[in-house]
């Protein structure tokens, strides 16, 4: 072999030795001060007040739920719940949308809503849009999900102003 080949393979093994070194150091660097959790923001309040359009511009697509077109088709109903409301604990006052597919709620990074609440478990509960409505579905959270002062130990149908516990944090569907 020639010394070329051989300085660079020397070479081409010192960078995939750092690259090693590096993503070593990135493991364990997550390990000891784990996931870093950011603060969400709720979207900001819809206006009705148009937006000027600049000359020549093409003016702005106006949303599908504030065109003047009549009444929407019932696709959901006015009495279901659209969004989640937290009544208290650390998040108290805040907002989230609430989604057909499910809303995952939990200490987990992971989760839509997540909670800052000792008492409430990584993944503890799901709320999902079932055949008849909305249900919440407690995931096998070590403290449990109440609906009052009953435990859930199976998918429970709620509706509109039902408040629920995870821990100590109370929400409560909102339409």
């Amino acid at each position: 072999m020639s010394e070329l080949t051989i300085t660079l393979m020397r070479l081409g093994l010192l960078v995939a030795l750092w690259a090693f070194v590096i993503a070593v150091v990135g493991v364990l660097r997550g390990d000891l001060y784990g996931t870093q959790v950011t603060q969400r923001r709720s979207a900001p309040p819809r206006g009705n007040t148009p937006r000027p359009v600049a000359r020549g511009a093409a003016p702005a697509r106006v949303p599908a739920e504030q065109r003047p077109v009549g009444r929407r088709p019932q696709e959901r109903g006015d009495r279901e719940p659209r969004q989640l409301r937290v009544m208290s604990g650390p998040l108290a006052g805040s907002n989230l949308p609430l989604r057909e597919a499910g809303t995952l709620v939990g200490r987990s990074p992971e989760s839509a809503l997540v909670l800052e609440d000792d008492f409430a478990s990584g993944r503890h509960a799901r709320i999902y849009k079932g055949p008849q409505g909305w249900v919440v579905e407690d995931l096998g959270s070590t403290n449990g999900t109440f609906i009052g002062q009953q435990r859930l130990d199976a998918p429970t149908p709620v509706s509109a102003g039902t408040e629920i516990r995870f821990g100590t944090t109370i929400v409560e569907l909102r339409r």
